[in-house]
């Protein structure tokens, strides 16, 4: 019995990575999830809508923002996609809007970890 509660208190549900999202309901086994592995989230902390979920453990996250032109003192539309690891646990599918947080290079491509699913898009 002492066993049985000295192993729960070992391995935790999920890990908290310091910032305010919710930790997912599911567990998963990846590596590279913030709050189920060992990687470190830093940097900063983005949004955008998910495009593609056809990778292995990476979606395409689409971005829009605005950049200001001082010379014309208006704003242009950019876009930017961008390559995401996609922890198992969050569930990501196409067109759900998701938070992503920099870390440290997982791939040639791939700088960005998603840490929380915010739902459908609008």
């Amino acid at each position: 019995m002492a066993k049985a509660k000295a192993e729960k208190k070992e391995r935790p549900a999920a890990r908290d990575i310091g910032i305010d999202v919710p930790l997912p309901e599911r567990l998963c086994t990846d590596p590279h999830c913030p709050f189920h592995g060992t990687l470190p989230v830093r940097g900063q902390a983005l949004e955008g809508v998910v495009v593609s979920t056809r990778m292995q453990r990476t979606v395409v996250v689409e971005r829009h923002y605005l950049r200001y032109i001082q010379k014309y003192e208006r704003y242009e539309k950019r876009t930017r996609r961008m390559n995401v690891h996609s922890p198992p646990c969050l569930g990501l599918s196409a067109g759900q809007r998701v938070t992503i947080m920099e870390c440290r290079p997982l791939s040639k491509t791939v700088s960005y970890v998603a840490i929380h699913n915010r739902g459908v898009s609008t």
